[in-house]
């Protein structure tokens, strides 16, 4: 069984064939039916509890539609992802308008909170790829932003869009799962053991080689559950449950306060804080738990808001 993940699936049409079209493109921006997802600050706008999906004019006279990026249709309108300057104008929409994305999460329809992660996804990776990787110079953003290429014709370089992939893994023992608290998280709040991949891995030796470093508790099989996207800043996990080979565990490198095997019954006492079930952590240990006669996860809302995490980028 595959899980089913937040952020995931979504109901735009991403129009690929369109973003080589440049003419059809500039026609589309200016279409009077064509709609806006406004990001700032990394901050997305919310009117209710769904995507706000603007019109031109009511972004403002301080944004550059050059730096529209084109996200596909929506129904029968075409979407654009744009970043607004830090200094916003007077007659687009105001600076309490703009809601930190991992607070308002709980309170979205999944499509919006999809298509909003799809936004802030690329506007955020064009403000980490403003000029050339290679030589320095500024990019020019092609082929509806999902092409930024060097604007010095001797160098050329091109970039496209690109995620972190990291691996997420609930390892078991029988009937108890592997847990553990990171440093900077408060007592009692627990998720499942993840890390980025490294180059020259597979997902299965960085699920082992996670699991390893941070537990000391070695895995044998390994199964693949799903994936997400996972919009903060930009990374794709990579579920998995896992079979354990040893039992001892030693938190060997520093980044766990404190790790643990934790039974059904344990779990069900309410005595941790597990992830939000928005996160596909909360998924795989549900997928799991619900492997039993007693109540399903999602009915004993033991689930808690990550969105305060010290130093962590929202």
């Amino acid at each position: 069984m595959t899980l089913t993940t937040f952020f995931s699936g979504g109901s735009i049409k991403r129009m690929a064939e369109l973003r080589a079209d440049a003419a059809r493109l500039a026609s589309t921006l200016n279409d009077s039916n064509t709609r806006f997802v406004a990001v700032w600050k990394s901050r997305c706008l919310v009117h209710g509890n769904a995507a706000a999906l603007l019109k031109r004019a009511e972004l403002g006279e301080t944004w550059q539609p050059e730096t529209g990026i084109y996200l596909g249709q929506l129904d029968a309108q075409h979407i654009f992802a744009v970043e607004l300057p830090d200094e916003l104008g007077d007659n687009g929409p105001g600076e309490v308008a703009f809601e930190n994305f991992r607070g308002i999460l709980g309170d979205l329809p999944e499509d919006d909170a999809a298509l909003l992660a799809y936004a802030k996804g690329m506007v955020e990776w064009h403000g980490r790829h403003r000029y050339c990787g290679v030589c320095g110079l500024p990019n020019l953003s092609l082929e509806g932003g999902f092409v930024l290429e060097c604007a010095s014709p001797k160098c050329g370089h091109r970039s496209f869009p690109r995620l972190d992939p990291a691996i997420i893994v609930l390892t078991i023992d029988g009937d108890k799962c592997l847990l553990g608290r990171q440093v900077r998280w408060p007592e009692g709040r627990y998720s499942t053991i993840a890390g980025f991949v490294e180059p020259g891995e597979s997902l299965e030796d960085s699920v082992r080689r996670e699991v390893k470093e941070e537990t000391d508790i070695d895995v044998g099989k390994v199964h693949y559950m799903g994936s997400q996207p996972w919009p903060f800043p930009t990374a794709v996990m990579i579920g998995f449950h896992a079979e354990a080979v040893s039992k001892l565990i030693h938190r060997t490198d520093g980044e766990l306060a404190d790790a643990g095997w934790f039974t059904r019954e344990e779990i069900a006492a309410g005595n941790i804080v597990l992830p939000p079930i928005t996160s596909i952590a909360f998924r795989l240990i549900e997928h799991w738990f619900d492997g039993w006669d007693g109540p399903r996860l999602a009915e004993l809302n033991l689930s808690g808001d990550f969105s305060r995490r010290t130093g962590e980028r929202t």
